[in-house]
């Protein structure tokens, strides 16, 4: 009976070279130009060493989704335990490249099953994290938001999608409109924060 192989440890320099190679083709071109050879390319590797360090293009593309995903629950714990909570969590949220590496994603679990449960794993946790963070902060503060900290979460995750999406596809209008919107309402909870910025 054949031994199983072998795969390559989380820290290998090369598994973490093709990971970033991974994201930047899916940022770039999309995630159907995600393949191992295409990854390898850009990593400078040869292409058996992808399979060496992910089984499958699933295992690869679940690895860059956890490790993003994680990246972003470090910004937002960092976001809830600033002094402008709402603020610093729209300005990640608004992040364009997040946001078009999240929907590169969103757009791949319509056809990977492993990628969608994982998508919606992490979702449904960020969410409830987000909204407990933000329960907390406006509560010590003695402010009352007029929505549930749940129903702010969604906000800034939705508005957050529309407005790269839309920059993606060359659309601005509403956009000024909207910032100033979720500006004025900002200010009004947290009174002495900076001014939001423009989707970048």
């Amino acid at each position: 009976m054949a031994s199983p192989r072998r795969i390559a440890g989380p820290n290998a320099k090369n598994r973490t070279v093709l990971l970033d190679a991974a994201e930047q083709l899916m940022l770039e071109e999309g995630y159907a130009a995600v393949t191992s050879r295409r990854v390898a390319a850009a990593a400078g590797l040869k292409p058996q060493l992808v399979h060496y360090y992910f089984r499958t293009m699933d295992d690869l593309f679940l690895e860059v989704f956890r490790r993003r995903a994680e990246q972003a629950f470090e910004h937002v714990e960092r976001a809830l335990e600033s002094d402008r909570p709402l603020r610093a969590l729209w300005e990640h949220a608004t992040d364009p490249r997040g946001t078009a590496l999240t929907m590169e994603f969103s757009a791949l679990a319509n056809h990977r099953k492993a990628i969608r449960d994982e998508i919606a794993r992490y979702a449904e946790r960020f969410r409830a994290r987000q909204a407990e963070g933000l329960e907390r902060a406006l509560t010590s503060r003695g402010d009352r938001a007029a929505l549930p900290p749940v129903v702010l979460s969604v906000l800034l995750t939705s508005l957050s999608v529309v407005l790269v999406m839309d920059q993606a596809l060359g659309v601005s209008v509403g956009h000024a409109e909207t910032i100033e919107v979720v500006d004025r309402y900002l200010r009004e909870l947290e009174p002495d924060a900076e001014v939001a910025q423009p989707v970048r």
